[in-house]
């Protein structure tokens, strides 16, 4: 099928991924159909297919793209020298990378269901490359008595909970500025583990 006349691939290609993560995150994965993505970008259905082979990689796609791009900003970190300015960094960092895509942590945390299993393990394999991270940090400050844990697994899964959380509620010009927000969560997670 010829694309249609005026679209242009490095335009209406991110214009599709840009609505399949708005629809996915507004009504969910199983709701929205090709049909929609494409009324949505404004071209016709067949020529999403120019673009992707089908929903279920499109979805994965965005999945990928986001854990990939935290994981690439992660490692951009400066972490400091000690444990704590380790989880501190770690603490900010996910904060800020999370806070201005909503869209894109709502997929990355509640589409998982509707990936295929080829393409579960694949993100499953990136979320727990992140999760390592810091389940590393508090093994490493739990090991030097920086920080007091149970269990370096329990834990990190317990901080990650807690800090992906901020997307569900967070808006611009809220009560609280950014900054305090981030301030606020470095210490709850600092009380949480410490000795």
């Amino acid at each position: 099928m010829a694309r249609k006349a005026g679209s242009h691939a490095d335009i209406t290609g991110p214009a599709i991924r840009a609505a399949a993560l708005r629809l996915f995150a507004r009504s969910g994965y199983a709701a929205v159909s090709m049909r929609q993505i494409a009324a949505e970008v404004g071209v016709g259905a067949g020529a999403l297919y120019l673009y992707t082979p089908d929903k279920q990689t499109l979805l994965f796609d965005l999945m990928q793209e986001h854990m990939t791009a935290l994981l690439a900003a992660w490692e951009a970190v400066d972490k400091g020298s000690t444990p704590q300015d380790h989880l501190q960094a770690f603490v900010a960092f996910h904060i800020d990378f999370h806070i201005d895509r909503p869209d894109a942590v709502f997929l990355a945390y509640m589409e998982l269901r509707n990936l295929s299993p080829g393409n579960f393990a694949a993100i499953e394999a990136l979320r727990r490359r992140y999760e390592n991270q810091l389940q590393s940090i508090l093994e490493n400050g739990s090991g030097t008595g920086a920080f007091k844990i149970d269990d370096a697994r329990i834990t990190t899964m317990a901080l990650i909970a807690m800090l992906a959380g901020i997307h569900v509620w967070y808006r611009d010009g809220g009560r609280l500025s950014r900054d305090r927000i981030q301030t606020i969560y470095r210490e709850l997670v600092r009380r949480t583990v410490s000795p």
